[in-house]
């Protein structure tokens, strides 16, 4: 399970350096295999293979004569690229995926527990002023009796 929000930085070839507290977990449950796709809230999407194949299946079964549907094949499969991690801890963000999502030198990594979200630090601090308008008592409404 990853989770917790760390700041980082790409290198000048646009290669990530994943946390060392994450490594280990990862090589347990992927090896070396990540998958990493876009997010509709232009952030990218960090996978341990395994977790991702499951998704894409599901994704593929979906009818394509939706055009939303087929939208979404699209964006979530149509972008997803297969990045290994390096034998120092690092791997490559694709460039056309580094533009999708404005990533510059610095990001942030954030665990979401099966998965990573890998945001442009300045858009990252956006994300986080937006979720906080929900401290004003405006929750979704499947959210209401939740407590913390």
């Amino acid at each position: 399970m990853f989770r917790g929000v760390t700041q980082l930085s790409l290198d000048a070839k646009g290669r990530l350096a994943i946390p060392a507290k994450y490594r280990n977990e990862l090589a347990s449950l992927c090896g070396s295999c990540l998958i990493i796709t876009v997010d509709p809230s232009r952030c990218l999407l960090i996978y341990p293979q395994p977790a991702w194949e499951p998704i894409e299946e599901e994704l593929n079964k979906l009818p394509s004569f939706d055009l939303r549907t087929r939208n979404l094949q699209r964006l979530l499969v149509g972008n997803a690229s297969d990045v290994e991690i390096d034998t120092v801890g690092r791997i490559l963000i694709p460039p056309p995926l580094r533009q999708f999502a404005g990533l510059s030198k610095d990001v942030v990594l954030v665990g979401q527990g099966a998965k990573f979200e890998l945001w442009d630090a300045a858009q990252w601090n956006l994300q986080i002023e937006e979720a906080l308008t929900f401290k004003d008592g405006n929750l979704p409404s499947e959210l209401s009796g939740f407590s913390l």
